[in-house]
């Protein structure tokens, strides 16, 4: 009797955990109603081999166009009926040492800074040269990217359009993870000069999420969601074989089988 239980335990155990299906769900702890605090907001903030442009507009556009760095071809009036627009504004790239050599006024210091920053820093720039009294200065960041990999919809290389971009803004844009993707160990590295640090996030736990350092994305972070032991073992010939649905109609007759004939006795 006692290996009979025994055997139809193991059987039950085994076809349990086959048919065990993957956790799904996010925010799994979130009640309805409950209130989380999330992380110190994050802003992206310049750093060097970042690129940038900057326009310089006024109600006098000949003295603006000084201002702006131009890639080809001669600035016409505004008598012409055209005037300097951001696509003949060339970019500015921050070098090692986080500067920008900006027209008329030089080098200007601008890592750390986010994009109101610079443009308050350089508007009061212009103010203080004393060369332009009403200048309306535009920031943009050029070429910035976070990247998405692993169990996504529509992996890829994705530009930083805001100055605030999270972790879900970032799989929303992959197209969320699909059924194979592991919720609860999502990875983000990050690179900060020569150094790379690597965030581990459970999204089934809103806590965990909305208080890790990499809620907040960064330019080019990278995002990697793990395939779960399902998908493992669906990517080797065994893993196959076992996902085979005829495969278990088998198993379920013998199993019958045996716990008729287990009974017989």
């Amino acid at each position: 009797m006692k290996l009979r239980n025994l055997i139809v335990t193991m059987i039950l155990a085994l076809l349990a955990g086959a048919c065990s299906t993957p956790r799904l769900g996010y925010f799994q702890d979130l009640q309805s109603g409950e209130v989380q605090t999330l992380s110190s907001s994050k802003i992206v903030r310049l750093q060097p081999g970042d690129k940038l442009s900057i326009l310089v507009s006024s109600r006098n556009p000949e003295l603006a166009y000084i201002f702006n760095l131009q890639v080809v071809g001669h600035y016409q009036s505004s008598t012409s009926g055209k005037g300097l627009s951001t696509s003949q504004v060339a970019n500015y790239t921050v070098d090692s040492n986080g500067n920008i050599g900006f027209p008329v006024l030089g080098s200007m210091h601008v890592a750390g800074m986010t994009r109101s920053e610079v443009a308050s820093y350089v508007k009061q720039q212009i103010l203080n040269s004393g060369m332009l009294k009403d200048p309306t200065v535009t920031v943009d960041f050029l070429d910035m990217y976070f990247s998405v990999m692993g169990e996504v919809k529509t992996p890829g290389r994705f530009i930083i359009d805001h100055d605030q971009t999270t972790l879900l803004d970032a799989l929303s844009r992959a197209g969320d993870l699909t059924i194979y993707g592991r919720r609860d160990n999502v990875l983000v590295t990050r690179t900060e000069g020569n150094k790379q640090t690597a965030y581990r996030i459970d999204l089934s736990n809103s806590k965990e999420l909305y208080n890790s350092p990499a809620f907040y994305l960064q330019q080019n972070d990278i995002v990697y969601v793990e395939p779960n032991d399902r998908k493992a073992r669906e990517s080797t010939t065994m893993g196959n074989t076992l996902a085979n649905p005829g495969l278990w109609v088998s198993a379920a007759s013998l199993v019958i089988s045996i716990i008729v004939l287990i009974r017989s006795f």
